[in-house]
């Protein structure tokens, strides 16, 4: 009489790619900008200067929104850029704007009359993931 052993599970692990660590990082990012602005409609004060149209000595003309869209348009062009771009593009890509994003946090703490603790927050981990990205991406070898 022949017994049968239970099925075993798989002993290797898997481990996410490169491509989709960044790609999952970018979007981490995106979605961390887009909640420090949400929040800050909360703040009563903070909703009647975006009313009144200037923000700690920032006026929200149209130039300013139109460059504050360029601008986000960087990390969310990421998401997609680092999943169907060639190795190469996705890479330096991905070096370049984390960079880009990760100076322009680190000095958005320095403008205006000073930060609230909620944007302080979300700037320490927006410029970890940036910077976490920037490593990343010079690292990041076509294999992965």
């Amino acid at each position: 009489m022949t017994t049968l052993a239970a099925p075993q599970p798989p002993t290797t692990t898997t481990r996410t790619s490169t491509r989709t660590l960044v790609s999952a990082l970018w979007l981490f990012a995106v979605l961390c900008y887009l909640y420090c602005d949400v929040l800050g409609f909360f703040v009563p004060a903070d909703l009647a200067a975006i009313l009144d149209g200037n923000v700690g000595g920032l006026e929200l003309t149209d130039g300013f929104l139109l460059a504050s869209a360029v601008l986000m348009t960087i990390p969310m062009g990421m998401v997609l850029l680092s999943r169907v771009a060639p190795h190469r593009v996705a890479r330096w890509g991905t070096v370049g704007a984390g960079t880009i994003m990760t100076l322009v946090q680190v000095g958005s703490l320095f403008v205006g009359s000073g930060p609230r603790p909620h944007y302080v927050y979300f700037s320490v981990i927006e410029i970890a993931a940036t910077a976490a990205l920037v490593v990343l991406g010079l690292r990041w070898r076509r294999a992965d």
